[in-house]
């Protein structure tokens, strides 16, 4: 698997299988009436499991009461020297590029790092990197990441004998039924990701 600066992996399936129905956002998309996504699309959409951790605010932020709103879901560290601070700020600008209808979105970055990513440290990180209130760093303990990192197949492990993780990094977006649908890797731009948010938000609106 792909790694950029020793530190991040670039793209893990959300399941192991299901990476195999990956698909463009092409043709087959135009043929079964659906606007084509920018990203890879998610040929066989599934609810994603459900989770719960606090964010920089100290509030305990659950995926399942995310429905109704299309959810941006990453992972990152603070300390990441180079893809993380730009995953995030390239999710925030797609969110700026969105106007008024930012409002049905929400951002959950999950943290990879239970030792660094203490309170205060994502609490600077969202300050420090002007991130929106809609976005929620959420970490907790160790084990709690944990199971969310097997839930979504995150790779976190430690480079060079110490903390610092070397991961997998991708952004997958939910429409407002809490169902997977597309999955960008770390070279996703904030066009591309407002484009399929755009897509997202027009649909199940009731």
């Amino acid at each position: 698997m792909p790694v950029y600066s020793g530190r991040v992996r670039r793209l893990a399936p959300l399941f192991v299988a299901a990476l195999a129905l990956l698909g463009t956002g092409g043709t087959a998309a135009i043929a079964a009436g659906v606007p084509p996504f920018d990203g890879p699309r998610i040929v066989h959409p599934a609810v994603t499991p459900d989770f719960a951790l606090r964010d920089q605010n100290g509030r305990l932020v659950r995926l399942s009461a995310q429905r109704g709103k299309v959810v941006v879901v990453t992972f990152l560290y603070t300390h990441c020297p180079d893809l993380c601070p730009l995953t995030a700020i390239h999710i925030d600008q797609a969110l700026d590029r969105l106007g008024p209808r930012r409002t049905g979105v929400t951002v959950l970055a999950v943290s990879v790092d239970p030792f660094g990513d203490t309170p205060a440290a994502v609490r600077r990180f969202v300050r420090s990197h002007r991130l929106s209130s809609q976005f929620h760093y959420l970490t907790g303990p160790k084990q709690a990441l944990l199971r969310v990192w097997r839930l979504y197949d995150v790779k976190s492990i430690a480079v060079g004998g110490t903390k610092t993780p070397d991961h997998t990094l991708y952004v997958l977006l939910l429409d407002r039924r809490g169902t997977s649908r597309v999955l960008f890797d770390a070279t996703a731009t904030s066009a591309a990701m407002a484009h399929d948010i755009r897509l997202l938000l027009a649909q199940h609106r009731s």
